[in-house]
């Protein structure tokens, strides 16, 4: 740093507007004799010599790299103390420090990669784990339709943290139930019956896998089931009237739990 103070001293303000630190700190660090004005003028204010300039500078310096204030009075002070073994050390901190930040980075980029794709999967991954009647544009339509939404937000927050083996988790999960489901109407199983309830039940546990789902909202995702096209093509795809069994099955669940599904509204 060139010694360009004037001979009586820099005062306090001049040092801070010069270092970017705050007086503050410039008075904690004379508190703790970590950095300290040799001059004092008659009335006793605190004068910084081109000498204490550089040892600020010093401890600036340190302080941005991590260094706490004891460490830093070590290295300034202690003649014992492994200079650059303590720098090394702090090299490593920060490595580790950035490689976390880079890590956080990254987890960021997914999630908003989440928030506007829904799905972090290429075309050929979705197709492979869902089938080829699979429609890879279903997740920007339906970020189109539910973005702004609670529901969206709980989704994308699960969809940043999967890859292609939780999504296939997730698919041979819906796969199993929609068997059960086929299985259960086959064996002519009645709504409100306790294995039907045990398979409503079972939906809302797989269903989680995109947000949590209360019975309520179960009971306007059954109502949807069987009137939208796109949905009772699926169940009923899987056995005629699946949609509406299922619907029925999911009301007489929600009954027994105290939900009227007649006025079951979603959350």
């Amino acid at each position: 740093m060139p010694d360009d103070t004037a001979a009586d001293g820099l005062t306090v303000g001049e040092v801070s507007k010069r270092l970017g630190v705050t007086v503050r700190a410039l008075h904690h660090w004379d508190e703790i004799d970590l950095a300290r004005p040799s001059l004092r003028t008659a009335a006793g204010y605190r004068l910084y010599t081109s000498g204490d300039l550089e040892r600020l500078h010093r401890v600036v310096v340190y302080r941005e790299i991590g260094l706490g204030l004891d460490r830093i009075a070590a290295v300034l002070d202690d003649t014992t103390t492994d200079v650059t073994g303590a720098l090394r050390a702090q090299r490593t901190q920060v490595a580790e420090r950035i490689e976390r930040l880079q890590q956080l980075g990254d987890g960021l980029d997914r999630m908003i990669d989440a928030h506007e794709r829904g799905m972090l999967l290429t075309v050929e991954q979705q197709a492979s784990i869902f089938g080829p009647r699979w429609n890879p544009d279903g997740p920007a339509e339906a970020r189109q339709r539910y973005g702004d939404t609670t529901q969206w937000r709980q989704y994308a927050e699960r969809a940043a943290t999967r890859g292609p083996e939780e999504w296939q988790a997730v698919a041979d999960a819906t796969a199993g139930l929609d068997r059960a489901l086929g299985e259960a109407m086959d064996a002519d199983v009645a709504p409100g019956s306790p294995e039907a309830n045990r398979l409503v039940e079972r939906h809302r546990e797989v269903f989680s896998a995109y947000f949590p789902l209360t019975r309520q909202m179960q009971v306007c995702l059954g109502r949807m089931y069987e009137a939208d096209p796109g949905f009772a093509a699926h169940y009923d795809g899987i056995r005629p009237g699946l949609a509406r069994w299922f619907r029925h099955a999911v009301d007489a669940a929600a009954r027994a739990h105290g939900v009227d599904p007649d006025t079951a509204a979603w959350e």
